[in-house]
């Protein structure tokens, strides 16, 4: 059914023959009914005389159609003048995106027009998504007062606050939104762009000639290339089926929990304090490189603004980071050994974390580079995870010790790692000057009293090149 009985609408403006009830089809006619809606609208077809139409034709023969377009059927033909013969356009449309209500609506009239008049349907998907209610799962109502405007949240947070929202809420049910909520992508906002913020700090100066091949790395930033990798593979298949919350969430996760909380803390010290031609530091500024890449790529079909603000800060030249396209992520960054590693590194970690929390909540210690942990460990794939590693540096702390065996009675320990005790040791020697780290050779260095012997040099290599 293509036509209703109505008196509004947009016409079907066809002439019916009355004898055998056939539409008439004559080009002329159809081109000076094209004219008059051009130029009057489509009020000219029920306004004007058939004879206007008609021209040599008997008005007495035919019958003037004056029902309407079916308002489904004419949505639902909406591809033809959209999508065809438009530039920067095309047919079908990759996706077609609509409310939970359109499944006998839009996507069906859409289907049946397009079937029947191209043989196929006008879109290549189809998405919907759920209403908008309150955080408490009501519908928003103005009697109720609990509506929240866009433009309010806009004003009062930024368009990539609510941006970010919608892609991180489930939107394949009703979405709840609400102060509470937004507080909460708030957060997630500021830490991705925290993150970029402090890449775009640390990165200062990068050039190739830094650049470490993987095969070159330390541990840890194996374990980033790898934490790459994984992300890569999960953001192109989440966007790939359109689910932007498995983008948003896991990207958030790792700013937060591998960036912050473990490379960026733990490499913090070499950023600032190692020379800067050490491997170390070389390797970190390149994953860091690396992330910034990656990054700024992967959010910018969800926060696009800001992603463009750090790309354009770090490359002015470079053009828009809208029109990157994902580059190759290559195989070699896959360390699946460094995942396991690190979490079994990680999971010793929380334990002396816990020690050391649990001594200055008593103002037994500081901070931790106040500490030198003695960490006692049974478990000999825990103990392993460590080979190369500094345990001072991978602790936070100022020196770090790790033993084979059961440490000694009354040694904090956390139930949930077993095999685990620490012994929350005081740091012994002098506080270095420039890293802040306790250690026994500060001073050993008479050029520079103040400084361990890692700070001397890299002081020592500065004032060489800058003397």
């Amino acid at each position: 059914l293509i036509s209703r009985q109505r008196a509004w609408g947009a016409p079907l403006a066809m002439f019916v023959d009355k004898e055998t009830h056939q539409p008439l089809v004559d080009p002329e006619v159809n081109r000076r009914i094209v004219e008059a809606i051009a130029e009057r609208g489509a009020d000219a077809w029920f306004t004007e005389p058939a004879e206007s139409f008609l021209g040599g034709h008997d008005p007495a023969r035919y019958e003037k159609v004056e029902d309407i377009l079916d308002v489904w059927f004419d949505s639902g033909s909406t591809h033809a003048f959209t999508l065809e013969g438009r530039e920067n356009t095309r047919w079908p449309a990759d996706l077609y995106l609509e409310g939970s209500d359109q499944h006998r609506g839009w996507f069906q009239s859409s289907l049946l027009e397009s079937a029947g008049t191209r043989g196929r349907a006008p879109y290549d998907a189809v998405m919907t998504h759920g209403f908008t209610v309150d955080e408490n799962g009501e519908k928003m109502s103005k009697s109720k007062g609990n509506t929240l405007e866009p433009d309010t949240v806009i004003r009062e947070s930024g368009a990539e606050i609510l941006r970010l929202w919608a892609a991180m809420v489930d939107y394949a049910e009703d979405q709840r939104i609400g102060k509470t909520i937004l507080a909460t992508t708030t957060d997630a906002y500021r830490k991705l762009r925290n993150t970029l913020r402090y890449l775009l700090g640390a990165l200062a100066g990068f050039s190739e000639a830094e650049r470490v091949e993987p095969a070159d790395m330390p541990p840890l930033e194996r374990y980033i290339l790898h934490r790459l990798h994984e992300l890569d593979g999960q953001v192109r298949e989440a966007y790939g089926r359109y689910s932007f919350q498995d983008v948003a969430r896991p990207l958030t996760e790792f700013c937060q929990t591998d960036l912050s909380a473990l490379f960026f803390d733990i490499r913090r010290d070499a950023l600032y304090c190692d020379r800067p031609d050490s491997l170390k530091r070389r390797a970190a500024r390149t994953v860091m490189d690396l992330v910034f890449e990656r990054l700024t790529i992967w959010l910018a079909p969800l926060i696009p603004f800001t992603m463009e603000e750090a790309w354009t800060t770090r490359f002015p030249e470079a053009g828009s980071n809208c029109l990157r396209i994902f580059p190759d992520t290559p195989a070699s960054w896959r360390h699946p050994a460094e995942a396991a590693r690190w979490a079994k590194v990680q999971a010793v970690t929380s334990v002396v974390m816990g020690a050391l929390e649990a001594e200055r909540r008593e103002k037994r210690l500081g901070g931790p580079l106040e500490a030198a942990p003695v960490v006692h460990v049974t478990d000999a794939d825990l103990l392993a995870a460590f080979e190369g590693l500094d345990p001072a540096e991978v602790f936070r702390t100022s020196q770090g010790t790790l033993m084979s065996g059961a440490g000694p009675q009354g040694a904090f320990a956390l139930a949930e790692v077993p095999g685990v005790s620490v012994e929350p040791r005081k740091a012994e020697g002098r506080k270095c000057a420039r890293s802040w780290r306790i250690l026994p050779e500060v001073g050993q260095d008479p050029r520079y009293p103040d400084l361990s012997l890692r700070d001397a040099e890299a002081v020592a290599a500065w004032d060489a090149g800058h003397g």
